[in-house]
C-alpha cells in the first residue's frame, strides 16, 4: 500500500481511496452516536476509529467536539503514524487526543480494523481499582474469551497507551483491556465490532460488580470458556 504522510492531501488521493475515506467517515460518525446512546461517555470524552479499507489510513473523531455536532465531514483522516492528512479545508479539525494510541494499535495489529475508547462508569471503576473483570458470565466468555485484563498505567499524548493496549491484548488474546486508572479500550475487525465490545464491557462490568456485592464470584472452567467462545464466534448468529 501507499505510505501516506502529514503532507498527503485528501483531494489528491486516487478516486477509489477518496470513496473509501468518505464511506469510513460516514460509518465512524454514525458509530459515535452509539456511545452516548448506550451511556458509555459524557460530554466530549471517548472516541471511535476505523481503518480505511485498502489504504494505510484511519478515521477518528475530532478532539473536543460534542457528540451532537459530529458529522461525517468532521471526522479526521490520519496516517498509521497518527499524522492528520490535509483535507483541503482551512479550518480542518485536530484529531482526538488518543490518536497516537489508536495509530499504534493499527500499526502493530493488522487484524484490527476498529478501536474504541470510553470512560463508561462501571468498567472505568474496575480500571481505577486496577482489577481485571473475572470471567464469571457466559457473556464474558462469549465475547472476550476470558477475563478482561488490566493494562499498565500510561499518560495521554504519545503512543504509551497504544503500547500498553497491544502488549496486553497480545498476551491475553482478547478484544478489551482496562487501562489502569483510565478506562476501557476495545478492538474489533471493524468499528462496529469494536463498539459492540465496548457496550458489552460496560454491561458485564456492571453485572459482575452487582454479583460481587451479593457474595463470592464463581469462575467458569477454562474448558467451558473456550467452548463458549468458539460457539459464539464461529456458530452463533447468521453467516
Amino acid at each position: 500500500m501507499t505510505a501516506y504522510t502529514a503532507q498527503t492531501v485528501l483531494t489528491e488521493l486516487p478516486p477509489a481511496v477518496q470513496d473509501a475515506v468518505a464511506a469510513t467517515r460516514a460509518r465512524v460518525a454514525a458509530l459515535h452516536a452509539e456511545l452516548p446512546a448506550n451511556g458509555l461517555v459524557v460530554w466530549t470524552a471517548g472516541n471511535v476509529s476505523e481503518r480505511v479499507p485498502g489504504a494505510d489510513l484511519f478515521v477518528i473523531k475530532p478532539s473536543g467536539v460534542s457528540y451532537a455536532e459530529l458529522a461525517p465531514e468532521l471526522m479526521v483522516v490520519c496516517t498509521l503514524e497518527g499524522d492528520k492528512i490535509a483535507d483541503g479545508t482551512p479550518d480542518a479539525l485536530s484529531p482526538s487526543s488518543d490518536t497516537a494510541a489508536h495509530a499504534y494499535v493499527y500499526r502493530h495489529m493488522a487484524e484490527v480494523g476498529g478501536v474504541v475508547h470510553t470512560h463508561s462508569s462501571y468498567a472505568t471503576a474496575w480500571s481505577a481499582r486496577r482489577e481485571p473483570i473475572p470471567c464469571v458470565l457466559t457473556m464474558i466468555a462469549d465475547e472476550f474469551g476470558g477475563d478482561i485484563p488490566i493494562g499498565p498505567f500510561a499518560l495521554i499524548g504519545d503512543d504509551s497507551i497504544g503500547r500498553g493496549i497491544v502488549d496486553t491484548l497480545r498476551a491475553t488474546g482478547g478484544r478489551a483491556v482496562l487501562m489502569a486508572n483510565h478506562g476501557p479500550f476495545t478492538v474489533g475487525p471493524d468499528g462496529h465490532a469494536a463498539v459492540k465490545a465496548a457496550v458489552m464491557v460496560e454491561e458485564v462490568a456492571r453485572t459482575v460488580h452487582l454479583a460481587r456485592e451479593l457474595g463470592p464470584l464463581v469462575a467458569i472452567d477454562a474448558a467451558d470458556i473456550a467452548a463458549l467462545n468458539d460457539r459464539y464466534q464461529n456458530v452463533y448468529g447468521q453467516r
